[in-house]
């Protein structure tokens, strides 16, 4: 992070709406005014993910440690885990395994910092298939993916390969992604807060058609 943002630092910082968790993110107060040029490139083209809450994250623990039923006793991927939070959120929740994966190794390794903090235990990986797991019996959690259309194809395969999907996205219509419905709405920002367009703090909480109809 020193590379990629001089004169910035990792905080302890308590989730406004998660409060349950605490996360090591970047400092608010971090110094943009003082990037270069080819700094502020650098960020934009690969920024620190796990440096930063995202909305999307942050409500999808919210959501789950509301809705602990959904996990308790089950094992969760969390899929582009970042800061870890969703997988915290999971192992907090009850789940039987919290499995964080990312290809980021930096992520990875505050998940674990992250893990530590919030002390639960959870599972981290860099490759999905690579992570043992009966994914028929299994349930993935998407947060802030989507963003990304190139990644939306992997939807019908995750629907195919998982017993349960939830996603949660603020950067995606929910028409773009089709097999999930959404069964929540909520305002958000990330932390430390970017203050980015309107549009990216709202926060839609999608899950799997079958298993709503089953509910």
């Amino acid at each position: 992070m020193q590379r990629k943002i001089p004169n910035a630092t990792l905080s302890i910082t308590t989730l406004p709406q998660a409060p349950e968790i605490q996360l090591a993110l970047i400092d608010g107060a971090y110094p943009q005014a003082d990037l270069t040029f080819q700094q502020v490139e650098e960020l934009m083209d690969n920024p620190p993910y796990w440096a930063f809450c995202w909305a999307s994250g942050q409500i999808m623990a919210r959501y789950l440690l509301d809705n602990a039923d959904l996990i308790r006793g089950r094992t969760i991927i969390d899929f582009g885990c970042g800061s870890g939070v969703v997988a915290i959120a999971t192992a907090i929740a009850g789940a039987k395994r919290s499995i964080g994966l990312d290809i980021d190794l930096h992520a990875l390794k505050v998940s674990h910092l992250n893990a530590e903090l919030n002390q639960v235990d959870i599972e981290l990986s860099d490759c999905i298939n690579t992570v043992n797991i009966d994914k028929s019996k299994a349930t993935l959690l998407i947060a802030d993916v989507f963003y990304d259309a190139e990644n939306i194809p992997l939807l019908q395969e995750f629907i195919d390969d998982y017993d349960d999907v939830i996603i949660a996205d603020s950067r995606v219509k929910p028409e773009a992604l089709p097999g999930v419905v959404e069964v929540a709405r909520f305002s958000s920002c990330t932390v430390p807060d970017l203050a980015e367009a309107s549009d990216f703090n709202s926060v839609g909480v999608y899950r799997l058609a079958s298993k709503i109809r089953k509910t």
